[in-house]
């Protein structure tokens, strides 16, 4: 069975839908949703709406994904959630955003990496309190045995080794 061919509107369309995602277009975005646009819709890349709302900083336009039934734990490609971007890029408030909505704390890709793992690397010292407090594991590890403290370390980060030793420490 070949993958049904899509016309040039089609396809500007599906790349304006997408581009709206990354500008947080929330007004525009909920109009296509009401009327039945999928939720989950993905990319080329696996990026879902959500990723690429949540990646690019829209607390609420990540919100209201969710609230229309996207799912925040949907891996892209790359095997990288919406938490472990956000994480990444050191938005805490997009990140409560997908933590209210019901995305795993501890949620890894198939590399074991938490999105608490990707802010110590980082040293993104907020997004590591926010995890820590919202009941992130300190001592989980991927399957090649690197937590977030070691990650934290191997990376040089500045800040969040102390935390994460405090966390450590509190938890025994």
């Amino acid at each position: 069975m070949s993958e049904p061919i899509l016309d040039d509107e089609t396809l500007a369309f599906a790349a304006r839908v997408f581009q709206a995602a990354r500008d947080g277009e929330a007004g525009f975005l909920e109009g296509l949703l009401a009327g039945g646009l999928p939720p989950n819709l993905t990319n080329d890349k696996g990026d879902t709406l959500l990723m690429l709302a949540s990646y690019h900083g829209h607390a609420e336009l990540s919100a209201a994904l969710i609230r229309h039934g996207a799912d925040p734990d949907r891996p892209n490609d790359r095997g990288q959630t919406p938490l472990a971007g956000t994480a990444f890029k050191g938005d805490a408030r997009t990140a409560r955003a997908l933590l209210d909505g019901g995305a795993a704390v501890d949620g890894a890709g198939p590399d074991g990496r938490t999105p608490l793992m990707m802010a110590a690397m980082f040293d993104r010292v907020d997004m590591v309190r926010l995890l820590l407090e919202r009941g992130a594991d300190a001592r989980r590890r991927t399957p090649e045995g690197l937590d977030a403290l070691g990650a934290a370390r191997a990376m040089g980060a500045a800040n969040t080794p102390a935390i994460l030793e405090e966390a450590v420490r509190d938890r025994t």
